[in-house]
């Protein structure tokens, strides 16, 4: 039965997505494209744990939010029950980003997750209708939409027979929409290994390990065509929109001082196949990305924490080449069974983004005996 279940993942149904994005039209996918930055809202990160550790998390996380970083990190939830939640803006407050997830130990050697995302710009002016058909303009003619990314994560680990062992894997639906231009439905898989042996953990995640694919339709009516082709826009076609894989390799040492104080560090290497990218290791096709993380902690109750990540060379109007990095700081505290994190962090580098205050929130479940 469990590899049937496979077998309808990793086959049917992403053909059953591709065959559904009709909704309501006749008209096939036009193009197939693999665009270097797709589906970028998955990169961000959730938890304000891993934010304020710049995102270095792969062979660290061991809670809740393991769905979206590593699923093997499931395990390692401890009560009947963990949920988690996070909310944050970006950009002024243009942009909301979402997070809320569940996770539980089904056995000794089992563990599954529920993951829900969303990146949303909400109340955004549609001026396609503001000239009417005399050429007046008339602002009551303006009206609203919201152009938000949603990503529906199930995952599941499992303990191996070889001591420090786990393996695990995501299932990710994913829904984009447009107002009511264009909405596309998209299917990908993840998966992941981390092994433990004494103070050292490793870990390795291969996301969109089968090309996550968006299957895009665009529903737009005849005044906005005539608007797009007055104004010179080009008139979008229904596409078929790939994500390239991607591998995260992690490893992390945890280190006592005392019985009371610690310290974890962690290192990731995001390693893309989309291309060069403006990394600190960058060639075609492959691109290296790292990031590092340092967590403290005074009796596993109070945590402070610090990254740098987001490494960039740039040029400036001079011709000079620097180099840039983003740094993360944060805090943590655990109350009984109700964990809070605040992080400060941006998604730009030290000197041309604000940053956010971001906090997360993670309590266990545990049912009474």
């Amino acid at each position: 039965m469990l590899r049937k279940i496979l077998i309808c993942f990793v086959f049917v149904l992403p053909a059953l997505f591709a065959a559904g994005q009709s909704t309501g039209t006749s008209e096939p996918v036009e193009s197939t494209v693999a665009p270097k930055y797709s589906n970028e809202f998955l990169s961000i990160g959730v938890g304000a744990r891993a934010l304020g550790m710049s995102n270095a998390q792969v062979a660290v996380v061991n809670d809740v939010t393991a769905g979206y970083w590593n699923p093997t990190g499931l395990m390692g939830i401890e009560s009947d029950l963990q949920i988690s939640a996070m909310h944050a803006n970006y950009f002024a407050n243009i942009a909301q980003y979402d997070y809320a997830g569940v996770g539980k130990r089904l056995d000794s050697l089992s563990a599954v997750g529920f993951s829900v995302i969303r990146f949303g710009v909400d109340n955004i002016p549609n001026t396609t209708e503001l000239i009417d058909a005399d050429g007046n303009i008339n602002y009551d003619r303006i009206t609203s939409f919201s152009a938000a990314d949603y990503a529906f994560i199930f995952s599941y680990a499992r303990k191996m027979k070889t001591p420090g062992l786990i393996i695990g894997g995501n299932a990710k639906i994913i829904y984009r929409k447009v107002g009511d231009f264009a909405s596309s439905w998209g299917f990908g898989l993840d998966a992941s290994v981390s092994y433990r042996t004494g103070k050292w953990r490793f870990a390795a995640v291969g996301r969109d390990i089968t090309s996550t694919f968006n299957a895009w339709n665009f529903t737009l009516d005849e005044s906005t065509i005539e608007t797009f082709t007055l104004t010179g826009n080009e008139i979008p076609e229904n596409s078929l929109e790939l994500t390239l894989p991607r591998v995260i390799l992690g490893a992390a040492r945890d280190f006592r001082f005392s019985q009371k104080f610690g310290m974890l560090a962690a290192l990731d290497l995001t390693v893309t196949t989309d291309g060069q990218r403006n990394t600190i290791i960058s060639s075609n096709p492959i691109s290296v990305d790292p990031a590092v993380g340092l967590e403290f902690d005074y009796e596993q109750t109070l945590f402070f924490r610090a990254g740098l990540g987001n490494l960039q060379y740039i040029t400036d109007i001079t011709d000079e080449r620097s180099l840039t990095f983003q740094p993360n700081i944060g805090i943590g505290l655990r109350i009984k069974r109700v964990y809070i994190d605040y992080a400060l962090t941006d998604i730009g580098d030290q000197s041309t983004a604000l940053y956010s205050n971001i906090f997360s929130l993670r309590l266990d479940l545990v049912k009474q005996k």
